[in-house]
Protein backbone atom coordinates (compact mmCIF):
# COMPACT_ATOMS: atom_id res chain seq x y z
CA UNK A 1 0.00 0.00 0.00
CA UNK A 2 1.49 3.36 -1.07
CA UNK A 3 2.47 5.26 1.66
CA UNK A 4 0.80 8.81 2.55
CA UNK A 5 3.18 11.27 1.80
CA UNK A 6 3.70 14.08 4.73
CA UNK A 7 3.60 17.83 4.00
CA UNK A 8 4.80 20.70 4.91
CA UNK A 9 3.39 23.95 6.58
CA UNK A 10 4.42 26.71 3.57
CA UNK A 11 4.16 29.11 6.69
CA UNK A 12 5.48 32.08 4.35
CA UNK A 13 2.84 31.38 1.54
CA UNK A 14 -0.15 32.35 3.54
CA UNK A 15 -1.73 36.04 2.21
CA UNK A 16 -3.26 38.59 3.26
CA UNK A 17 -6.66 36.79 2.59
CA UNK A 18 -5.53 33.61 4.77
CA UNK A 19 -4.47 35.82 7.92
CA UNK A 20 -7.81 37.96 7.50
CA UNK A 21 -10.27 34.21 7.06
CA UNK A 22 -8.46 33.06 10.44
CA UNK A 23 -8.80 36.50 12.23
CA UNK A 24 -12.48 36.97 11.09
CA UNK A 25 -13.63 33.02 12.03
CA UNK A 26 -11.46 33.07 15.46
CA UNK A 27 -12.91 36.37 16.46
CA UNK A 28 -16.75 35.23 15.34
CA UNK A 29 -16.12 31.96 17.20
CA UNK A 30 -14.41 33.47 20.54
CA UNK A 31 -17.19 35.50 21.04
CA UNK A 32 -19.65 32.49 21.05
CA UNK A 33 -17.45 29.67 22.66
CA UNK A 34 -16.61 30.97 26.05
CA UNK A 35 -18.84 29.24 28.44
CA UNK A 36 -20.43 26.79 25.61
CA UNK A 37 -17.71 24.95 24.76
CA UNK A 38 -15.81 22.20 27.03
CA UNK A 39 -13.86 23.42 29.76
CA UNK A 40 -10.98 21.05 28.29
CA UNK A 41 -11.43 22.65 24.93
CA UNK A 42 -10.76 26.17 26.36
CA UNK A 43 -7.67 24.82 28.12
CA UNK A 44 -6.23 23.52 25.16
CA UNK A 45 -6.88 26.94 23.03
CA UNK A 46 -4.82 28.54 26.45
CA UNK A 47 -2.21 26.06 25.57
CA UNK A 48 -1.48 26.56 22.09
CA UNK A 49 -1.94 30.64 22.54
CA UNK A 50 -4.15 31.11 19.39
CA UNK A 51 -4.81 34.52 19.01
CA UNK A 52 -6.84 36.47 16.28
CA UNK A 53 -3.79 38.21 14.43
CA UNK A 54 -1.68 34.98 13.95
CA UNK A 55 -2.04 31.28 11.99
CA UNK A 56 -0.87 29.08 13.85
CA UNK A 57 2.42 27.45 13.50
CA UNK A 58 2.54 23.37 13.08
CA UNK A 59 6.15 23.11 14.50
CA UNK A 60 4.81 25.30 17.70
CA UNK A 61 1.56 23.57 18.21
CA UNK A 62 3.53 19.85 17.74
CA UNK A 63 5.60 20.81 20.71
CA UNK A 64 2.53 21.29 22.97
CA UNK A 65 0.89 18.18 21.90
CA UNK A 66 4.27 16.05 22.54
CA UNK A 67 4.54 17.31 25.95
CA UNK A 68 0.66 16.69 27.02
CA UNK A 69 -0.38 13.61 24.98
CA UNK A 70 2.03 12.83 22.43
CA UNK A 71 0.52 13.37 19.49
CA UNK A 72 2.00 15.10 16.69
CA UNK A 73 0.14 16.95 13.26
CA UNK A 74 0.27 15.15 9.88
CA UNK A 75 -0.13 17.66 7.16
CA UNK A 76 -2.07 16.26 4.13
CA UNK A 77 -3.16 18.63 1.14
CA UNK A 78 -6.94 17.76 2.18
CA UNK A 79 -9.31 14.72 2.51
CA UNK A 80 -7.78 11.12 2.40
CA UNK A 81 -8.34 7.18 2.00
CA UNK A 82 -9.59 5.53 5.24
CA UNK A 83 -7.10 3.69 5.17
CA UNK A 84 -4.27 6.39 6.00
CA UNK A 85 -6.86 8.53 7.59
CA UNK A 86 -7.31 5.78 10.15
CA UNK A 87 -4.22 4.13 10.27
CA UNK A 88 -2.58 7.84 11.41
CA UNK A 89 -5.24 8.56 13.97
CA UNK A 90 -4.28 5.23 15.87
CA UNK A 91 -0.75 5.93 15.92
CA UNK A 92 -1.26 9.40 17.86
CA UNK A 93 -0.84 11.40 14.33
CA UNK A 94 -3.63 14.09 13.31
CA UNK A 95 -3.98 14.61 9.80
CA UNK A 96 -4.54 18.36 8.93
CA UNK A 97 -4.71 20.43 6.21
CA UNK A 98 -3.05 23.84 6.29
CA UNK A 99 -4.84 25.66 3.28
CA UNK A 100 -7.96 28.04 4.03
CA UNK A 101 -11.08 28.77 2.92
CA UNK A 102 -12.00 31.80 0.71
CA UNK A 103 -13.84 34.76 1.99
CA UNK A 104 -16.90 33.89 -0.34
CA UNK A 105 -16.72 30.61 1.43
CA UNK A 106 -16.54 31.80 5.09
CA UNK A 107 -19.51 30.25 6.13
CA UNK A 108 -19.77 27.01 4.87
CA UNK A 109 -17.31 24.63 2.80
CA UNK A 110 -17.99 20.86 2.10
CA UNK A 111 -14.15 20.17 2.65
CA UNK A 112 -12.54 20.73 5.99
CA UNK A 113 -9.69 23.59 6.00
CA UNK A 114 -7.39 24.84 8.32
CA UNK A 115 -9.51 26.79 10.83
CA UNK A 116 -11.41 23.72 11.04
CA UNK A 117 -9.06 21.27 11.63
CA UNK A 118 -6.49 23.93 14.31
CA UNK A 119 -9.54 25.71 15.98
CA UNK A 120 -11.76 22.84 15.81
CA UNK A 121 -9.84 19.54 16.45
CA UNK A 122 -6.27 20.49 17.73
CA UNK A 123 -7.13 22.06 21.50
CA UNK A 124 -8.79 18.39 22.51
CA UNK A 125 -5.67 16.88 21.16
CA UNK A 126 -4.33 18.16 25.04
CA UNK A 127 -6.75 15.85 26.83
CA UNK A 128 -5.59 12.39 27.09
CA UNK A 129 -8.79 10.71 27.93
CA UNK A 130 -10.30 12.03 24.65
CA UNK A 131 -7.51 11.00 22.78
CA UNK A 132 -7.29 7.60 23.86
CA UNK A 133 -10.95 7.28 22.50
CA UNK A 134 -9.63 8.57 19.45
CA UNK A 135 -6.79 6.12 19.22
CA UNK A 136 -9.25 3.09 19.80
CA UNK A 137 -12.35 4.40 17.69
CA UNK A 138 -9.39 5.04 14.86
CA UNK A 139 -8.23 1.16 15.44
CA UNK A 140 -11.68 -0.34 14.77
CA UNK A 141 -12.14 1.96 11.83
CA UNK A 142 -8.53 0.47 10.31
CA UNK A 143 -9.53 -2.84 11.42
CA UNK A 144 -12.64 -2.63 8.80
CA UNK A 145 -11.21 -0.97 6.00
CA UNK A 146 -13.01 -2.25 2.64
CA UNK A 147 -15.90 -3.09 4.23
CA UNK A 148 -18.42 -0.90 3.65
CA UNK A 149 -20.87 -0.94 6.01
CA UNK A 150 -18.75 -1.75 9.01
CA UNK A 151 -16.98 2.17 8.01
CA UNK A 152 -20.56 3.91 7.58
CA UNK A 153 -21.30 2.56 11.45
CA UNK A 154 -17.41 3.81 12.75
CA UNK A 155 -18.51 6.93 10.42
CA UNK A 156 -21.37 7.43 12.91
CA UNK A 157 -19.81 7.09 15.99
CA UNK A 158 -17.09 9.30 14.63
CA UNK A 159 -19.53 11.69 13.64
CA UNK A 160 -21.85 12.13 16.68
CA UNK A 161 -19.17 12.55 19.17
CA UNK A 162 -15.86 13.61 17.45
CA UNK A 163 -17.16 15.80 15.42
CA UNK A 164 -20.57 16.76 16.60
CA UNK A 165 -20.42 15.87 19.93
CA UNK A 166 -21.76 17.89 23.34
CA UNK A 167 -20.75 17.08 26.89
CA UNK A 168 -22.47 17.68 30.23
CA UNK A 169 -20.02 19.72 32.59
CA UNK A 170 -21.14 21.71 35.52
CA UNK A 171 -24.81 20.83 35.09
CA UNK A 172 -24.22 22.77 31.71
CA UNK A 173 -24.63 21.06 28.39
CA UNK A 174 -21.50 22.08 26.59
CA UNK A 175 -19.81 21.94 23.00
CA UNK A 176 -16.87 19.41 22.22
CA UNK A 177 -17.50 18.38 18.62
CA UNK A 178 -15.09 20.21 15.92
CA UNK A 179 -17.69 20.74 13.74
CA UNK A 180 -19.19 22.27 15.62
CA UNK A 181 -16.82 24.10 17.79
CA UNK A 182 -15.89 25.50 13.96
CA UNK A 183 -19.18 26.88 12.73
CA UNK A 184 -21.06 29.93 14.00
CA UNK A 185 -24.31 28.92 13.14
CA UNK A 186 -24.18 25.55 14.92
CA UNK A 187 -22.88 26.88 17.88
CA UNK A 188 -25.58 28.41 18.69
CA UNK A 189 -27.71 26.15 17.21
CA UNK A 190 -27.07 23.43 19.13
CA UNK A 191 -27.46 24.61 22.93
CA UNK A 192 -30.70 26.02 21.74
CA UNK A 193 -34.51 24.80 22.71
CA UNK A 194 -34.77 23.84 18.93
CA UNK A 195 -31.94 20.76 19.54
CA UNK A 196 -32.88 17.75 20.43
CA UNK A 197 -30.44 16.35 23.30
CA UNK A 198 -30.09 12.63 23.42
CA UNK A 199 -27.98 10.49 26.19
CA UNK A 200 -24.62 8.98 24.58
CA UNK A 201 -25.41 5.34 23.46
CA UNK A 202 -23.72 3.65 21.48
CA UNK A 203 -26.71 1.18 19.65
CA UNK A 204 -28.94 4.25 18.96
CA UNK A 205 -26.09 5.93 16.91
CA UNK A 206 -24.88 3.16 15.22
CA UNK A 207 -28.41 2.59 14.28
CA UNK A 208 -28.53 7.22 13.26
CA UNK A 209 -27.32 8.28 10.11
CA UNK A 210 -26.49 11.54 9.29
CA UNK A 211 -26.08 14.52 6.76
CA UNK A 212 -23.29 16.99 5.99
CA UNK A 213 -25.12 19.50 5.15
CA UNK A 214 -27.46 20.64 7.34
CA UNK A 215 -27.46 21.47 10.74
CA UNK A 216 -27.85 17.75 13.16
CA UNK A 217 -31.57 17.03 14.19
CA UNK A 218 -29.93 15.28 17.16
CA UNK A 219 -26.87 15.77 19.42
CA UNK A 220 -25.94 13.07 21.69
CA UNK A 221 -24.39 14.15 25.61
CA UNK A 222 -21.85 12.54 27.07
CA UNK A 223 -21.03 12.60 30.73
CA UNK A 224 -17.35 12.78 30.35
CA UNK A 225 -14.02 12.17 28.35
CA UNK A 226 -13.93 8.79 30.29
CA UNK A 227 -17.30 7.63 29.72
CA UNK A 228 -16.58 8.20 26.16
CA UNK A 229 -12.90 6.13 26.33
CA UNK A 230 -14.46 3.64 28.45
CA UNK A 231 -17.21 3.09 26.01
CA UNK A 232 -14.43 0.98 23.42
CA UNK A 233 -15.53 -2.28 24.80
CA UNK A 234 -19.25 -2.01 24.20
CA UNK A 235 -18.93 -0.39 20.59
CA UNK A 236 -16.42 -3.13 19.57
CA UNK A 237 -19.03 -5.58 20.66
CA UNK A 238 -21.88 -4.04 18.75
CA UNK A 239 -19.98 -2.78 16.20
CA UNK A 240 -18.70 -6.75 15.48
CA UNK A 241 -22.18 -7.72 16.16
CA UNK A 242 -23.72 -5.73 13.49
CA UNK A 243 -20.99 -6.97 10.96
CA UNK A 244 -21.50 -10.23 11.15
CA UNK A 245 -25.47 -9.93 11.13
CA UNK A 246 -25.03 -8.13 8.15
CA UNK A 247 -22.77 -10.29 6.43
CA UNK A 248 -24.96 -13.17 7.61
CA UNK A 249 -28.27 -11.34 5.80
CA UNK A 250 -26.13 -11.51 2.31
Amino acid sequence: MEELKRMKQEYDKYTADDFKVWNLLYERQMKNLPGAASNAYLHGVELFGFNPDAIPKFEDMNKVLKETTGWQLFVVAGLIPEEPFFRLLSNKQFPASTWFRKLKEIDYLEEPDMFHDTFGHIPLLTNKPFTDFLVEISRLGHRYVGNAYAIELVSRIYWFTVEFGLIKEEGNVKIYGAGILSSAGESKYCLSEEAKHLPYDVDVILNTPYRKDVFQDRYFVIDSYEQLFNSIPQIEASLDREVHKAAAEG
